[in-house]
């Protein structure tokens, strides 16, 4: 019975090991009445009983699995929540849908009670805003979701950096365009009002308007390098390079480029003009660029001209100073006619023009004594310059309708040929003999 106690006091100081109870040991030696651990004291009598006892090995520790909501943030699960959703991809839907609703939620809120609010103000900025802003945010809770889920199925907690940079990369593209659509709405919005922002208006819109977007473009950049951990130094260095080899390459594009700030900041245009170039073009100013003018002309075709040829040549603005321009009407009259009656004629005719503004009147001048006419001059003015065309063809019916009905004549070249001899044979008004 000695042997069979000593067995039965190992096997339970080895339970009392493997719970990792303090004191097995000594239960141990208790339950063998030794005085020291739990070393076994077999009797020599008992040594040829049976096989020594054996050892049993330790039992290994349980895996315990983390819950699925064990790898988002504290803030995301609630604790009274977190009993719900321990399956990783029951909680990925769960992620998903809350998502959509979130987002649906804030579309409801945005388009519902915020446009309610915006529709009373006396000004349409707060609208527009709304509506550039509407779209990102909705976008941003739905990204939100997938970055969520793609933490709750990264295997063994390991995170999947690429993945999360993407995700974040997307809400920053998306954001981006938000921001400069912004811009442009507030710079739009103070442009309308000179008296307040005197810095802005409707000639340093374009310049303003660039310069915001490149500086938006700017802090993207710099975050989208920031996200994937880039070497700024590195593509600063590159970047001035680059910069130099770009700057012998496309020497006409800087051109242009510097040309159109010039444009911007001198304002010898606006947009709206209408102006005459050096290289023949003629018509509206539809933009104004850094790199480019459009001009719309009167066939209703819209040129686009590098800001280099305009900058470099000399630019007739013809909307700028006093809101009217003259018409010119050359006539000559025969050597011989009555200048009176030729001044009381033409200025009959400009009654016939309903674009002939009666301020200021219209006037007539003799100009000079031609080779072959008295040249006289009428001049009347119009409102557009777009009116020109139409203006000088009815001016120019009307002059030769009345020159005729009052008997002056319209010059024209003529030549006397006076003969000095005639060829041996011929005689004036006869026949060759």
């Amino acid at each position: 019975m000695t042997l069979l106690g000593a067995l039965s006091a190992q096997l339970a100081a080895l339970a009392l090991r493997v719970q990792g109870a303090p004191g097995a040991t000594g239960g141990a030696a208790g339950a063998t009445g030794a005085t020291g651990g739990a070393t076994l004291a077999v009797p020599p009598g008992a040594q040829d009983a049976g096989p020594p006892p054996v050892a049993l090995a330790e039992a290994p520790a349980a895996v315990v699995t983390p819950p699925a909501h064990s790898k988002l943030p504290d803030w995301v699960i609630p604790e009274a929540l977190e009993g719900y959703v321990q399956d990783t991809w029951s909680l990925s839907v769960a992620i998903l849908v809350v998502a959509v609703i979130l987002a649906k939620l804030l579309d409801w809120i945005v388009t519902g009670l915020v446009r309610r609010a915006t529709r009373k103000t006396q000004t349409s900025v707060d609208d527009e805003l709304l509506e550039v802003l509407h779209g990102p945010i909705v976008r941003t809770v739905l990204l939100g979701g997938v970055w969520l889920v793609c933490l709750v199925l990264e295997e063994d907690g390991e995170p999947v950096p690429w993945l999360h940079r993407l995700i974040v990369t997307l809400v920053v593209l998306v954001w981006t365009l938000a921001v400069a659509r912004a811009v442009n709405t507030v710079l739009a919005a103070m442009a309308g009002k000179p008296s307040r922002f005197h810095a802005v208006d409707e000639r340093t819109l374009p310049l303003f308007n660039n310069l915001g977007k490149v500086f938006v473009l700017g802090v993207a950049v710099y975050l989208v390098i920031e996200v994937w951990k880039l070497d700024a130094t590195g593509w600063l260095a590159s970047a001035g390079v680059a910069g130099i080899a770009l700057g012998f390459a496309a020497k006409d594009t800087l051109a242009n480029l510097f040309a159109g700030v010039f444009i911007i900041a001198d304002a010898p245009y606006r947009v709206g003009d209408y102006v005459d170039l050096d290289s023949g073009y003629r018509g509206r100013v539809q933009h104004i660029g850094l790199r480019s003018t459009r001009i719309l002309t009167r066939d209703d075709i819209e040129i686009t001209v590098p800001n280099s040829v305009i900058g470099g040549g000399a630019i007739v603005n013809e909307s700028s100073g006093a809101p009217r321009y003259r018409v010119r009407v050359k006539v000559g009259v025969a050597y011989g006619s009555d200048i009176e009656q030729v001044r009381r004629v033409l200025l009959e005719v400009p009654q016939a023009a309903e674009d002939v503004i009666p301020s200021p009147a219209p006037r007539v001048r003799f100009r000079s004594f031609g080779e072959s006419a008295l040249e006289f001059e009428l001049l009347a003015w119009i409102e557009h310059p777009e009116w020109r065309g139409r203006t000088l063809d009815t001016l120019n019916c009307e002059v030769y309708r009345r020159f005729a009905e009052a008997g002056i004549e319209v010059a024209f070249p003529q030549r006397d040929l006076h003969v000095r001899s005639m060829p041996a044979g011929w005689r004036v008004g006869g026949d060759e003999d």
